[in-house]
C-alpha cells in the first residue's frame, strides 16, 4: 500500500486512502489492516494573495492577482490554464525570478515550511538567502531543456555545479554522485553520457538531466513547468513515470504547470485552474473531471476528444482570454461566457463551495440560493 502522506490516492473514492484540505495542509486518512487513522500533513508551502504588479501603458498590469493555495510534501498539484493565464509568471513569482522585472511589485505570502525547519517568508528574503532555497530546497524542471543547458559545457560540469553549491561535492565525489543522478532518473549508460554535451542528447535524455541537476540538490519541493510539452508521447510517458518514481521514493511535493489535462489526470492530485491571473476553480482531480463547476473549466474540458466522438466537431471557448491592465470590472471570464448574469459584469466572485471543491462563480450562489429555498419550502 501507498503512504497515506503522499495522497496519491485522494482523488480516487474507492481507494484505502483519501485525503482533505485543512487550513494548515491536507488531513489524510488512510486505512491499514482494518484500522483507519486520520492525521494532519503540514503544508510545505503556503501562498496567500500572491500578487505581482508590473508598470503598463495605461496603468500597472497584474498578471497574477491574488493566488493562494497550499502543497503539502508528497503531493502533486496540477496547475492549468490557456496561454497567457499566468501559470509560468506565478511559479515564477514564488521563486524570486520576476524580482527583476523593472518597476515590478509583488505582494502577498509565500510561506516555505519543510517539516524540521522554522517556517520562512520567500518574498521577505534577500537574493543571497533565496538563491540558497532556489535550485536546493525548491528545484525547477522547465519546458525547454536546451535553453537551461550551456552548449559549451559538458554534462558532468553541470550538474557538478549544482553539487558544489548544494552539497560541497567536488571532482569525483561529485563525478560519482551525477552518474548516481542520471541513473536515478533512468538515463541510460550515465557514466557515457555524463561526458557529452548537450547538443549530443536527444530531447528526451536532456530533459532527463535537467531532472537529475534538479535533484542533485536535494529538494523537498519541484516546481515542473510544462516539462513533457515538448517531447513525443512515448518519451513524455516516460519522465512523468519518473517524476512519479521520484514523489513517491521522495516524497517530493510538486507544482506541475501545464495545458495538457490529460497529464493533470495522469499524474496529479488536485488541480486548479487559472484564468486571468486567478484560480477559478480548485478541486480533487476525480471531481474535478467528473464535475467541473466553473463555466471556463467547463469549456476546457468540452474541448477535449473523446474516443467515443464519432467524428463530431470540437467545441470550442469563444472570443480570446483578457490581456493584463484590461481585465473587465467583474467576473474576467464574463464577456467569454453564454452563462453569465448580472453579476458577472459588476462583482469578481468570491469562491463558493467547500475545502476540497471550490470554484468562483457567481452561478454557485445561485444554485445554493436555490437548494436552500427548496429545502426550506
Amino acid at each position: 500500500m501507498e503512504s497515506g502522506v503522499s495522497c496519491a490516492r485522494a482523488a480516487a473514492p474507492s481507494s484505502s486512502t483519501s485525503s482533505r484540505l485543512s487550513g494548515s495542509g491536507i488531513r489524510v486518512t488512510a486505512t491499514l489492516c482494518h484500522l483507519t487513522y486520520t492525521y494532519a500533513v503540514s503544508a510545505i508551502l503556503e501562498v496567500s494573495e500572491l500578487r505581482l504588479s508590473i508598470p503598463a501603458r495605461g496603468g500597472p498590469a497584474c498578471p497574477v492577482d491574488g493566488v493562494s493555495f497550499s502543497l503539502s510534501p508528497g503531493e502533486c498539484v496540477g496547475l492549468v490554464g490557456e496561454s497567457g493565464s499566468g501559470k509560468s509568471l506565478t511559479s515564477q513569482t514564488l521563486i524570486g525570478l520576476t524580482r527583476e522585472i523593472p518597476g515590478v511589485r509583488i505582494e502577498g505570502s509565500v510561506r516555505w515550511q519543510p517539516e524540521g525547519q522554522q517556517p520562512r517568508e520567500l518574498l521577505k528574503m534577500s537574493e543571497r538567502e533565496l538563491t540558497g532555497v532556489r535550485g536546493g530546497e525548491i528545484g525547477m524542471v522547465f519546458q525547454d531543456p536546451l535553453s537551461c543547458l550551456n552548449p559549451l559545457f559538458r554534462v558532468d560540469y553541470q550538474i557538478g555545479e549544482v553539487l558544489a553549491r548544494h552539497c560541497g561535492l567536488k571532482g569525483k565525489a561529485a563525478f560519482e554522485r551525477t552518474v548516481e543522478l542520471l541513473a536515478s532518473v533512468g538515463v541510460p549508460q550515465p557514466e557515457q553520457r555524463a561526458r557529452q554535451y548537450p547538443h549530443q542528447l536527444s530531447g528526451g535524455l536532456r530533459q532527463r538531466v535537467i531532472l537529475a541537476m534538479t535533484l542533485a540538490g536535494e529538494p523537498r519541493m519541484l516546481i515542473a513547468d510544462e516539462p513533457t510539452t515538448a517531447l513525443d508521447v512515448t518519451v513524455q510517458a516516460q519522465i512523468l513515470r519518473e517524476l512519479g518514481k521520484l514523489r513517491r521514493e521522495r516524497g517530493l511535493a510538486i507544482l506541475f504547470i501545464t495545458h495538457d489535462l490529460g497529464v493533470v489526470a495522469q499524474v496529479c492530485d488536485r488541480v486548479m485552474v487559472m484564468y486571468a491571473g486567478r484560480i477559478v476553480e480548485q478541486a480533487p482531480v476525480k471531481q474535478f473531471f467528473d464535475n467541473p463547476r466553473h463555466p471556463y473549466s467547463r469549456g476546457l474540458l468540452e474541448s477535449l476528444p473523446t474516443l467515443s466522438g464519432g467524428g463530431a466537431r470540437l467545441t470550442s471557448i469563444p472570443g480570446s482570454p483578457p490581456q493584463p491592465g484590461s481585465f473587465p470590472a467583474g467576473c474576467r471570464f464574463c464577456p467569454r461566457c453564454s452563462l453569465a448574469i448580472e453579476p458577472c459584469q459588476a462583482e469578481y466572485p468570491p469562491a463558493f463551495g467547500d475545502e476540497r471543491h471550490s470554484a468562483s462563480c457567481w452561478l454557485l450562489r445561485e444554485s445554493e440560493v436555490g437548494s436552500r429555498t427548496d429545502g426550506g419550502s
